[in-house]
């Protein structure tokens, strides 16, 4: 067999493999690990929860510990759910999008430009007394966030392709160098802020999701549900991709459409995590190369289920923050760079064997 009919043979077995059915295996699974995790969020912690206070869910029926199930501890279990959920499917499609397993929201800097647009906002905006409407200042800081995640998304692409066009490495430093300028930039407000901002900005620096509530889940529930259906209509564009640019042109893909549809999105559920949760960091890496090493790198797969695994890995840890210390509570992105620090290097000792 020839060269030519060799690559012929293995291109034709992989696009076969990319258009089989999906299982829904996986999926169940890590539902049902999430239903799990949620279940056991709900029944751990200072105050006990009995059986019975699971049938009490209207709010005039609601007191004791039944109140601290159905108003504290469900709904910050939810939103844990969907923030991680969240940070997994941006992560998922970042790496897609630059084809590159060690691409993150966090690690590009987009996290730090949420969190650095944040931290702008409640030292610089809260001197000027805008007159803002009350109910519109609780999405001033989302929208904050949202503007500072994108900006750096917009900066990293056109500074990559400036200086290093066509370069994963230059990509990285790239997102370490604007990493670099969002954290002096938060380290600036951090020195000029007054004793109750400094209050506000450790929760950016550390990640919480104390401030979960009913309101905030149904806000993220939404966003998600926008999200996922239009990753839907990105799957197949972003399998394409993985072959190259100069390939997803010559099927009819419009990669410069692609790239910024992939941006805001990243940068529309990176800007919201970062605003109602802080700097909660390794997630969108971690949760998309489990599923990868899991299902292959077919989008169709990986999407949905690094939105699951991300889901499962925050619920894990904020479970963990709340009840290993109590009655005090370990901010959660402690935990989250305890997990992610020793994940990453073992995934660059991988990749070294690998490569020699």
């Amino acid at each position: 067999m020839s060269k030519t009919d060799h690559t012929m043979t293995t291109s034709t077995l992989a696009a076969a493999k990319i258009s089989r059915p999906i299982r829904p295996g996986p999926a169940l699974i890590l539902a049902g690990a999430c239903t799990l995790a949620l279940i056991l969020a709900c029944q751990m912690g200072a105050v006990a929860i009995q059986p019975a206070d699971w049938l009490f869910w209207r709010s005039d029926e609601l007191g004791g510990t039944a109140h601290v199930l159905w108003q504290i501890r469900l709904p910050r279990a939810l939103f844990a759910l969907l923030i991680g959920a969240a940070l997994g499917l941006s992560g998922a499609l970042t790496q897609g999008l630059f084809r590159n397993p060690l691409a993150d929201a966090g690690l590009l800097g987009v996290s730090a430009g949420a969190a650095c647009a944040a931290a702008l906002s409640i030292v610089a905006l809260s001197a000027l007394s805008l007159p803002l409407p009350t109910e519109w200042r609780i999405w001033l800081l989302p929208a904050m966030a949202f503007l500072g995640a994108l900006l750096v998304c917009l900066l990293l692409d056109r500074i990559a392709r400036w200086i290093s066009p066509g370069s994963i490495a230059g990509l990285l430093l790239t997102g370490v160098a604007l990493n670099a300028i969002a954290g002096a930039m938060i380290g600036l407000a951090t020195y000029l802020a007054t004793d109750e901002q400094l209050r506000s900005l450790s929760f950016w620096t550390l990640g919480s999701l104390a401030a979960a509530n009913w309101w905030l889940v149904a806000g993220m529930l939404l966003l998600l549900t926008l999200a996922h259906w239009r990753t839907r209509q990105l799957r197949q564009p972003l399998n394409a991709l993985a072959l190259g640019e100069a390939a997803a042109a010559q099927v009819g893909i419009d990669v410069n459409r692609l790239r910024g549809e992939v941006v805001l999105l990243v940068a529309l559920l990176n800007g919201f995590a970062v605003a109602w949760c802080g700097m909660v960091g390794f997630i969108g890496l971690i949760a998309p190369h489990l599923v990868r090493s899991w299902v292959g790198p077919d989008q169709r797969r990986v999407l949905p289920l690094a939105a699951l695994m991300g889901g499962l890995l925050v619920l894990l840890a904020d479970t963990l923050a709340r009840t290993l210390a109590i009655p005090a509570e370990i901010p959660v992105g402690i935990f989250t760079a305890l997990l992610g620090g020793p994940f990453f290097l073992a995934m660059l000792y991988g990749r070294r064997h690998r490569v020699a």
